[in-house]
């Protein structure tokens, strides 16, 4: 009882002071004071109990009775406190204001020092509240390659917020996802850290802009975890875990005023994520200067006893994640458990002290001292016109069509009479994890759009055909029939996501919900294959939040699109896409794999990771890299068709020599050479050729989406600035290196149509020198050797070319000899497909031994 002795005993200090100090107003109310002032102020008036109260978050389960805020239930949890973060997941939008403002009324008036609380909400992709718009899921939406679209439903998604009450928001989420078996791949932008980094760039701004404070989330390295499961440790080394998992954070708080970052539940090297100081202070806030607070994901601080097993007592885990530079728990009750030893001298109160200040410091920041109740937004309005419009632009910019051979999507309209909708996804709603329904009453399915669409010109035969849930096949014998008596059937398969903290029924996709296989679930594989087999023309549409396996599919369905969680609109989207009144323009961010054995398959993998033997096999011709498969991704990132034909010419650089510092301007033209309009996204990747480490075989620096008219040309240009090409050494140090870079132009990562070299820094290739010497040739020679791979095993049928002119000169025999005449100070060329191109100079020798690695020329 020691502690609440002294609280008494600080209360009434403070009481008597408070007599003197707010005869006249005191300095943290005085809105023209300087924030940093108006924060050691308030500070310095503070007891040990209201420090760690602004620290904490109170929840719905604790002070509401259904819809109803209980005030007997808020004083007792709150203990007469101002308290730092209140939410109110399980209200619905109409009843949210009314609580939150009661809340903040009881925060604002009825405490001591009148601190405001942060009202909180979930927001991936529109607020988690009854009655809210619901937006496509962040897959999709980093699908449309368009930030800007980000950025408008952040600022849309606002006016919800500001209808319910809200000032805070656990959004965006900007991890970078590695392993397609997690649930929540549906929550990324994709597998691109830079791609990431500028879709959550645009929402915070949105977001910030409009009145509402956004919070990153899952710091540290988190979508990659161990074997695809949710909270577990991400293995990486120091170079993956700066460029790839930490970059968005980096690009986000270094590139916007952010005031709140999410810590994530599981570890890396060892050390929860949630208590790492390397991370939480060394990294983010002593490299990116970061100034806000960051806040525990729910239960994270308590699970360093309970999981992680680092921690012995609820003290002491709560210790690890405030020392560590984690200021903020919500949902665990650890941080009261340091008050005995603040007040003891045991711990070091500057600790606390400034995570209490950061906490103040958004505040403050956000205007909530000077407008609590959120009286500017008292017109705000859910679920606008405006919004649904907005959501269902998201959805026709995110569909991606995957194949469509011989042209058989848009379907004509005139030449049909019938068609089968058929699939678990056709007559339901999928909007993704993080939203507040899955009733069909609140969006459009994609059974209900083809109906309103076709309406009756052409007859809609349904069948659900089977469960995604269970092997039971019973209901297959009716899709058959549904498709066999129709002009063609669209097959609407994929996942199904939970809604917050209200539906988790039915679930194989989403947060705790991971796959260990990326076939689909259920008898849906089963499904498409008999539906094909009746010979009706069939179209899948994987309905997803996230890439399946779909091998067999690609092989044998003409038509394939994947309609990532598109929103309240996505049924009316999709019809409109099948035939022909909107065209399909979203891109790849996550490669599909070939089978679940084909994991990783992000694009950017180093050159040693897709195979030596560049040699891949089938059953009907084994091989290696790997016996019966190739370690390909079965669509790369980037990937995406439309209903015309684009063709790339003329790739350009503004010069060819850079410094530090420089910006390279590429420009390229595209030409619509189809019938019909479409957008292209015009993607640029760079490759460092050689560099003192391995770096990805090439990465995304630049992209723009650009709508083509039929015959017409775009030039478009695409700017990389030279800095961004750094590498890290072994010290964490950034360094530009000197050499050539090629820049790549295409339309995926596994279709380059166009490259320049750009030379950075003091740089002369020795290829350059060698092309001089072999023009200098003088006296013609006879060269004779063999040639062998790195395992020598003799390669026949070898090319021999001489650099100075490019003529074939021979080829190696079948056991690997070859004799060739060339000038003496020529080079050689030696060449062969699934073998790695080797240039070497004669040097007037005549005898020259070659050694060919595996891989592309």
């Amino acid at each position: 009882m020691k502690h609440i002795h002294r609280f008494f005993i600080s209360l009434f200090v403070y009481s008597f002071i408070g007599i003197a100090s707010f005869a006249q107003q005191a300095l943290y109310k005085q809105s023209s004071a300087p924030i940093e002032q108006r924060v050691s102020d308030l500070l310095q008036r503070m007891t040990l109990e209201e420090k760690i109260a602004q620290i904490r978050h109170l929840h719905s389960f604790n002070i509401f009775n259904g819809q109803e805020l209980d005030k007997d239930k808020l004083e007792r949890s709150s203990a007469g406190l101002s308290w730092g973060f209140v939410e109110g997941f399980p209200l619905t939008g109409a009843s949210c204001r009314k609580n939150m403002q009661l809340i903040q009324k009881y925060m604002v008036e009825n405490t001591r020092l009148g601190i405001p609380i942060f009202t909180v909400a979930e927001s991936l992709h529109g607020s988690v509240h009854e009655g809210s718009t619901i937006y496509p899921q962040n897959i999709a939406l980093g699908s449309t390659f368009s930030p800007e679209l980000a950025y408008r439903k952040a600022a849309m998604t606002s006016e919800d917020l500001h209808a319910q009450g809200m000032h805070q928001v656990l959004s965006p989420c900007i991890d970078v996802v590695r392993d397609l078996r997690w649930g929540r791949v549906e929550e990324s932008y994709g597998e691109d850290a830079w791609l990431c980094g500028l879709f959550g760039i645009a929402e915070v701004n949105g977001y910030m802009d409009n009145g509402i404070s956004p919070m990153l989330k899952h710091y540290g390295p988190h979508g990659n975890p161990l074997s695809g499961l949710n909270l577990a440790s991400v293995e990486c080394g120091m170079r993956d875990l700066h460029e790839v998992y930490l970059k968005p954070f980096e690009m986000v708080i270094t590139n916007t005023p952010i005031l709140a970052v999410m810590s994530t539940y599981n570890s890396w090297n060892h050390i929860p994520n949630s208590a790492s100081h390397y991370l939480l202070t060394e990294v983010l806030r002593s490299q990116y200067g970061f100034q806000g607070y960051v806040y525990s994901d729910w239960g994270a601080i308590e699970m360093l006893q309970s999981f992680h097993k680092t921690a012995h007592t609820p003290k002491e885990a709560a210790w690890q994640a405030l020392s560590a530079g984690l200021d903020v728990e919500a949902s665990s009750n650890c941080y009261p458990e340091l008050i005995e030893g603040f007040y003891s001298g045991e711990l070091n109160i500057s600790v606390l002290d400034e995570a209490v200040a950061r906490v103040l410091y958004a505040k403050f920041k956000m205007g909530l001292f000077e407008d609590p109740y959120g009286n500017k937004y008292t017109n705000a309005t859910m679920h606008t016109p405006q919004s649904i419009a907005l959501s269902r632009e998201i959805a026709d910019e995110s569909t991606v069509l995957l194949k469509n051979e011989n042209n058989f999507l848009p379907l004509d309209r005139s030449k049909m009479k019938s068609i089968a909708v058929i699939g678990p996804n056709a007559d339901q709603v999928q909007f993704g994890d993080y939203t507040w329904t899955r009733d069909n009453k609140d969006g459009v399915t994609p059974l209900e759009g083809i109906r309103n669409l076709v309406g009756n010109d052409i007859l809609v035969n349904y069948a659900k055909g089977c469960s995604m849930m269970s092997l039971d096949t019973s209901e297959i014998a009716e899709a058959v029939e549904v498709a066999k008596k129709s002009d063609v059937a669209v097959l609407f398969c994929g996942s199904a996501s939970a809604a917050l903290a209200r539906d988790y029924k039915s679930t194989n996709c989403g947060e705790g919900f991971d796959l260990h296989d990326l076939n689909l679930t259920g008898a849906q594989g089963q499904l498409i294959k008999e539906v094909y087999a009746t010979g009706t023309p069939v179209v899948l549409v994987l309905v997803a939040g996230k890439p399946f396996v779909l091998n067999w599919e690609k092989q044998h369905i003409p038509a394939i699109l994947t309609q990532w969680y598109a929103g309240e609109q996505a049924g009316a989207s999709i019809a409109d896409i099948l035939f022909g009144e909107i065209y399909p323009s979203g891109r790849l961010t996550f490669s599909f794999p070939q089978s679940t054995g084909h994991l990783p398959v992000y694009y950017d993998h180093l050159p040693s990771d897709r195979g030596f033997y560049k040699n891949p096999g089938s059953y009907d011709s084994p091989g290696r890299d790997y016996v019966f498969a190739s370690p390909d991704a079965l669509w790369s990132f980037g990937h995406g068709l439309t209903y015309t034909t684009f063709v790339y010419k003329d790739l350009k650089l503004d010069k060819r020599n850079y410094q530090a510092g420089d910006t390279i301007v590429a420009s390229i033209e595209v030409k619509n050479i189809g019938q019909r309009a479409g957008k292209e996204v015009v993607q640029l990747y760079v490759n460092d050729k050689v560099s003192s480490v391995a770096t990805p075989v090439h990465r995304l620096r630049g992209f723009e989406k650009v709508e083509i008219q039929p015959g017409e040309t775009k030039k478009i240009t695409i700017k990389v600035p030279v800095n961004d090409l750094y590498i890290l050494d072994n010290n964490n140090q950034r360094i530009l290196e000197a050499g050539e870079f090629e820049i790549q132009a295409g339309s995926a990562a596994d279709n380059i149509l166009l490259t320049q070299t750009a030379i950075i820094g003091d740089f002369i290739s020795e290829k350059h020198t060698a092309v001089k010497e072999a023009k200098k040739s003088s006296r013609m020679m006879t060269i004779k050797g063999e040639i062998r791979d790195v395992q020598a095993t003799l390669i026949a049928d070898a090319e021999i070319i001489a650099k100075s002119s490019g003529e074939i000169l021979g080829y190696s025999d079948a056991k690997g000899l070859y004799t060739v005449s060339a000038g003496n100070r020529d080079v050689l060329i030696f060449r062969k497909k699934g073998y790695q191109l080797q240039e070497v100079p004669i040097k007037h020798w005549d005898v020259i031994n070659v050694r060919l690695n595996y891989g592309d020329n």
